[in-house]
């Protein structure tokens, strides 16, 4: 079982980017998830796949990991390229797209 740290990247539904810094250490399954005979619903006896913990840097992150013996894999963001946009831009005279209204 690897464990796996990453940092959270944000939803498609915010716009900032709260919750987006801290750097999770979250467990890999080391149990097949089977399914319950009675209700249907799926589970396992592996609780530290239910584990993530949360550091404010990566290099805590990888500290603990070490010292716990835990192997693990780094997954770095992918850099965010923003575009600078203006309301202006819809009524500018070199505008690709005819302007429908």
């Amino acid at each position: 079982m690897r464990a796996r740290i990453f940092q959270q990247p944000k939803t498609s539904m915010q716009s900032g980017q709260a919750n987006t810094h801290d750097w999770i250490l979250e467990y890999g399954q080391s149990e097949q998830r089977q399914q319950d005979p009675l209700m249907g619903w799926f589970g396992s006896g592996d609780t530290k796949s239910q584990l993530h913990l949360h550091f404010p840097t990566r290099e805590e992150a990888v500290a603990y990991a070490e010292r716990e013996g835990i192997a693990y894999d780094i997954e770095l963001p992918t850099p965010r390229i923003r575009r600078a946009k203006a309301y202006a831009d819809n009524f500018r005279f070199d505008r690709r797209q005819n302007w429908t209204h």
